[in-house]
């Protein structure tokens, strides 16, 4: 594994160099194996709701020979992760609501310190509402392309502020569509669904041609 997917590379680059990690939904572990071997991250917590993809994980780290750095964990989120053992914290390879609730349950969320490398397969504008509606702040945000599909990865503080974006803002968050071919496939793929949900409810046609626009 001397390679990370795209998706998981662009995780990948927004951990903090020294900072300690927790991968949470970590499957194979191979964002932490990758980021301990390429000397980012000095340890990390890998951790699974499920104990079948913990097993994997666990023989991920010990073929790698970090099981002195990084400790494999069930956990239900970060339920079972403590403050201290995490300052960058990636949530990846789950919907975007899912991400909400984990973070909503996580009682040191709102510790500003902490940096949150979220990356929703779904309902990301999901997510970026919930996350506007409590005082996080997008710092980062980047697309990529993976096995043909389009994602998106946000990087993510507790400010406290809770300026108040418009309507288009849960789809676009702090993408460039304009700039940038993945964030305009990506905002795209919005436009898309929002199309076809116009059919029970013109809302959303409104939404996907102030979209539009926005990418022209």
């Amino acid at each position: 594994m001397s390679q990370l997917d795209s998706r998981l590379a662009l995780c990948a680059s927004f951990v903090r160099e020294g900072k300690r990690l927790a991968d949470i939904g970590t499957d194979h572990a191979y964002l932490p194996v990758w980021l301990c071997r390429a000397g980012v991250t000095p340890c990390a917590v890998a951790a699974d709701i499920n104990p079948d993809p913990l097993r994997r994980g666990t023989e991920t780290v010990a073929n790698a020979g970090l099981s002195d750095r990084i400790e494999t964990r069930l956990s239900d989120g970060l339920k079972n992760i403590s403050s201290e053992e995490a300052e960058d914290i990636v949530i990846a390879g789950m919907g975007g609501e899912l991400i909400a609730r984990i973070l909503d349950e996580c009682p040191y969320s709102r510790d500003k310190s902490k940096r949150f490398i979220l990356q929703p397969m779904t309902k990301s504008e999901v997510l970026i509402r919930a996350l506007d509606d409590n005082g996080f702040s997008i710092l980062r945000q980047d697309c990529c392309v993976a096995a043909d599909k389009c994602y998106t990865v946000l990087n993510v503080a507790y400010t406290g502020e809770t300026t108040k974006h418009d309507a288009l803002y849960p789809y676009l968050g702090e993408l460039r569509p304009k700039e940038n071919a993945a964030h305009l496939r990506f905002v795209e793929g919005h436009i898309s669904r929002l199309q076809k949900q116009a059919k029970g409810d013109a809302r959303f046609a409104a939404l996907a041609e102030e979209l539009k626009k926005r990418c022209e």
